[in-house]
């Protein structure tokens, strides 16, 4: 059998599109080169942003990527929604340095996916392997990859790495028709609640789907503010440049479907989502016009309609968020492995992860009794 051969590249833009997207497919735009470049082509990574693209690649005997990894070197815990920054002080206080780090993710995105996009299956011990060395040789403290998706944990296990479980809420497309046969799943009062938010929501207001070349200049100033508006509330800053956003649209095009909310023509509202092979994921919302429930029809219910519209088996909306619940999503667990090479801290880090695990657990047996869809009688 020919060696493969393991090299770290110089940002993802610097691999051509085809040879990262052979391996990435086609199903989860986040890992895909257009969205990842972009983030490197506006400056959302790289430069000072403490997000250093150090994409990780196992090349074929065809000398094409058989494997590659969307790695970054991280000199702090921000943008990841897998929280370790309490392993981050107890590390340095036991005179360790935890950053840098090296982080296996789609940047600033929550969103469960392959963290090692394989174009050849067989590849996979080698990328992690790479991956460690990695880690190895440049003396860090660690390598995370967050929001893997269920199915590749496997192989993270059989390399040693520890695994993490978190919850989101996502709602699920049960074969139906339209909005309302998603309600006629749900409790009576549930219904009316749902109704009432909804009618309340948009008094006054056009709401529009726009996708693709439908979203002009005009809509991306609007929404660069929505966003801009959020991200000071959330996190102090924005994480995103404001190229990115039509940098993305033009590169997915009718991948990117923005909803927006107008009162007489003026944009006042707006959630941008991606739709993938199988779901709508939702992303970003803000507005510059408080209006109530406005948020959960933008975000939640139009989301559902536009994947009932395009028979999408799910929307995932985001990280976190129990007031999902009540609108029809239900809690699901997410998952991230770890690479932790020093002997006394991983051990910490294995009986903090198995406590909180069963915490984790018992608290979605509690939440998926919450939903609001209705009790069938044996």
């Amino acid at each position: 059998m020919t060696p493969l051969t393991a090299r770290i590249a110089d940002g993802v833009a610097s691999i051509p599109a085809a040879d990262w997207d052979a391996c990435a497919g086609a199903g989860n735009p986040f890992v895909g080169h257009a969205f990842l470049s972009a983030l490197e082509a506006s400056g959302g990574v790289g430069g000072r942003s403490g997000w250093q693209p150090v994409p990780v690649v196992v090349d074929g005997a065809d000398g094409r990527p058989a494997a590659v990894a969307p790695a970054y070197a991280k000199s702090h815990s921000q943008g990841e929604y897998v929280f370790d920054h309490g392993w981050a002080d107890a590390w340095e206080r036991a005179g360790g340095a935890y950053y840098p780090k090296l982080q296996i993710a789609a940047p600033f995105t929550p969103v469960p996916g392959p963290r090692l996009l394989l174009r050849d299956p067989a590849a996979a011990p080698s990328l992690l392997a790479a991956l460690e060395a990695v880690v190895e040789r440049h003396g860090l403290s660690s390598a995370h990859a967050t929001f893997v998706e269920e199915a590749q944990l496997p192989a993270f296990e059989a390399a040693g790495w520890l695994v993490r479980e978190g919850t989101q809420f996502h709602w699920a497309n049960r074969g139906y028709a339209g909005f309302e046969d998603f309600l006629a799943d749900l409790s009576s009062r549930k219904r009316k609640a749902i109704r009432k938010e909804r009618a309340a929501a948009v008094e006054g207001l056009t709401i529009r789907h726009l996708a693709g070349a439908e979203i002009g200049a005009r809509e991306w100033a609007a929404f660069w503010a929505f966003y801009q508006d959020t991200g000071a509330r959330k996190w102090g800053q924005p994480y995103l440049t404001r190229a990115f956003f039509p940098m993305l649209g033009e590169a997915l095009g009718d991948r990117v479907l923005l909803i927006l909310a107008e009162r007489d023509g003026r944009p006042v509202a707006g959630a941008l989502n991606l739709i993938g092979g199988d779901a709508l994921y939702g992303r970003y919302w803000g507005c510059t016009e408080e209006v109530p429930f406005l948020h959960f029809e933008l975000c939640y219910y139009q989301a559902i309609d536009a994947a009932i519209a395009r028979g999408l088996a799910r929307v995932e909306a985001g990280a976190q968020g129990e007031h999902k619940l009540a609108r029809g999503y239900a809690p699901v667990p997410t998952w991230s492995a770890h690479f932790i090479p020093d002997p006394n801290f991983r051990r910490a880090v294995a009986g903090f992860l198995q406590r909180e695990r069963e915490a984790v657990e018992q608290d979605q047996a509690v939440l998926a009794q919450m939903t609001p869809f209705r009790r069938v009688s044996s």
